[in-house]
């Protein structure tokens, strides 16, 4: 895993070793000669949220190094360190940070001398009072980002001062800060002798997800619990600073631009080779239902198609790797990692789809794909889909979507959630159908049958043929509830509402008395359509056999929840072609 991190990183020419990418509010606009001009934000302005824009290769110091003696960033910081603005900038250590980001200017300059300009602008106590009104002016906050803009272009995007960079950081951070000196191991990430680096950098961007703003560490090992065969902190599990800092860039990479939060962790995911957004199978799971009409998995079989065909080498020899992180006590989690090659992939995505396919509740045509979050939040209770969201448990989460990229049988408790959902829903006659809870339990079914090796028998519709009894128990109460509207119309609490619960759980109790009342029904009803309703209960009837089972397991019980459902369509169904 580390090492297709670093990979990443050097293949799409990261910043690694020190630099990474930071968000900037403000500049300050220089002309050619580094007079001060104005301060610009930088960004999305007027946003309230703008955090600036992204500079890809900031210079980075590693905070241990900055917390022992006052030290700032190069050529971007605060503005309180920078222009010595805000109510702390004048304290002893501000103004040891600010001296130390001059310096850093100053020694640049050998190599870019336009920094020497900028370095006698922040001298320069006038022009700093001008700095720091234009900042008031402009309402900026201390702790944010500034940097330089000198004729129109950003001294940070130049590549002239990296290599004085990568000099001036290795003389800046002691060496018992960097490595565990004398000590050659193996790097995990490498395979080649190195002295393992003490400390890893911090991975940023998983706040939401119970890590800390300033960053979590992947690799370290800061209690003696931890640590092994009487090795000290990270050698215990040996990493160079190179192969560090390049997995540290990889992830924040991919954090800030290609995962998807599913209830406590964060998922993230890359190809070996490079692949399309459009391209990409898991993202499909991710779209929403409002775009469902462009049908995940017809676009999965296209590309099926295409790399079976030939016309698509360049997925056909691909892989995908997919890591679920989550932030603990300032560590990073890695809660799950699944590799595979690309065809495998495409085609498990069009197996989730299939699977989860189901009628909809109005007949005639298939319900749209679900998104992945719609088929969890079916699972839960919860007024609001914030609300949902938060009573989803992450293990659960994490578990499914496991299951939707590898083809795993989906587990018991999904269908037990999925049940009692359904359940409690049935008895609101104002709620409709959940397709994603519907097809979530019929995808356990045909799982569950693919892995004993036959053909599956549930089906989106209605499957006259199956061979369970407690489907038919659920089809036979579908036809009786239609029997009830049919001849007495809205009774308030009908016998759905009144008998569901228990007639899925010991159906022979139930469903009996339930049908000697239909007979009453019956007889409120035009002759032919009491004969036609008499019909579909023989139907049923005729393949329950002798009797209905005495009691139902939770899997029966679904059966039964499924068979209410395609029933309930199919009588809907017809009775509108009838109509017509």
């Amino acid at each position: 895993m580390l090492e297709l991190l670093a990979n990443y990183t050097r293949n799409h020419r990261l910043a690694a070793r020190g630099f990474k990418p930071k968000h900037v509010r403000w500049a300050i606009v220089c002309d050619a000669d580094g007079r001060f001009l104005s301060v610009v934000e930088l960004g999305d302005v007027g946003q309230k949220k703008n955090r600036g824009q992204v500079f890809p290769l900031c210079p980075e110091f590693e905070r241990r190094a900055k917390q022992a003696g006052g030290m700032s960033e190069f050529l971007v910081d605060t503005a309180e360190v920078v222009a010595l603005y805000g109510k702390e900038a004048q304290t002893p250590k501000i103004k040891k940070k600010h001296e130390f980001f001059g310096s850093l200017l100053r020694d640049a300059g050998e190599v870019m001398p336009v920094l020497n300009l900028l370095a006698a602008l922040l001298d320069d106590q006038v022009e700093l009072k001008k700095l720091r009104a234009d900042l008031e002016r402009s309402k900026a906050k201390p702790q944010a980002k500034i940097t330089f803009q000198v004729s129109g272009i950003f001294p940070i995007e130049s590549g002239v001062w990296h290599d004085w960079w990568r000099k001036r950081r290795q003389t800046a951070i002691p060496a018992k800060t960097r490595k565990i000196a004398g000590k050659q191991m193996v790097c995990f990430g490498t395979g080649q002798a190195t002295e393992p680096l003490e400390r890893h950098p911090k991975v940023e961007g998983l706040a939401d997800v119970g890590g800390l703003t300033m960053g979590d560490v992947l690799i370290g090992f800061d209690k003696e619990a931890f640590s092994s065969y009487g090795l000290e902190k990270s050698s215990n599990a040996a990493v160079s600073e190179e192969a560090a800092y390049a997995y540290r860039a990889t992830l924040n990479h991919l954090i800030a631009k290609n995962s998807q939060k599913l209830a406590g962790a964060r998922v993230v995911h890359w190809f070996k080779s490079e692949v399309k957004p459009q391209e990409d199978p898991l993202a499909w799971l991710m779209v929403d239902e409002e775009e469902g009409e462009l049908h995940a998995q017809q676009r999965a079989r296209d590309m099926l198609r295409g790399i079976s065909e030939g016309r698509r080498p360049d997925l056909a020899n691909n892989y995908y790797y997919a890591l679920t992180l989550s932030g603990a006590g300032g560590r990073v989690m890695v809660r799950d990692w699944m590799e595979g090659p690309f065809e495998e992939l495409a085609g498990n995505i069009i197996r989730w789809f299939d699977d989860l396919a189901i009628i909809h509740r109005d007949g005639g045509r298939l319900a749209l794909d679900p998104w992945f979050n719609s088929v969890m939040r079916s699972t839960v209770f919860g007024r609001t889909n914030r609300e949902k969201a938060h009573n989803l448990p992450p293990q659960f989460v994490v578990k499914m979507w496991r299951v939707a990229v590898c083809c795993e049988p989906i587990p018991q408790a999904a269908l037990g959630r999925a049940l009692a959902r359904f359940k409690a829903d049935i008895v609101d006659k104002d709620k409709p159908f959940d397709h994603a809870r519907m097809g979530l339990m019929k995808a356990y079914f045909v799982r569950q049958e693919r892995m004993k090796g036959g053909e599956p028998v549930m089906r989106p519709c209605v499957n006259e043929e199956h061979p369970s009894p407690a489907y038919h128990c659920g089809r036979l109460m579908a036809v009786l509830a239609k029997l009830q509207y049919a001849a007495l119309g809205d009774v308030g609490a009908g016998v759905v509402q009144r008998y569901f619960a228990a007639a899925s759980a010991t159906p022979a109790l139930v469903l009996g008395r339930l049908v000697r009342g239909g007979q009453f029904h019956l007889n409120k009803l035009d002759p032919g359509l009491s004969h036609w309703y008499e019909e579909q209960i023989g139907k049923v009837m005729c393949r329950l056999g002798d009797a209905a089972p005495p009691t139902l397991t939770l899997e029966e019980q679904s059966l039964f929840a499924l068979g209410y459902y395609h029933q309930w369509v199919d009588l809907r169904v017809k009775k509108s072609q009838e109509n017509n």
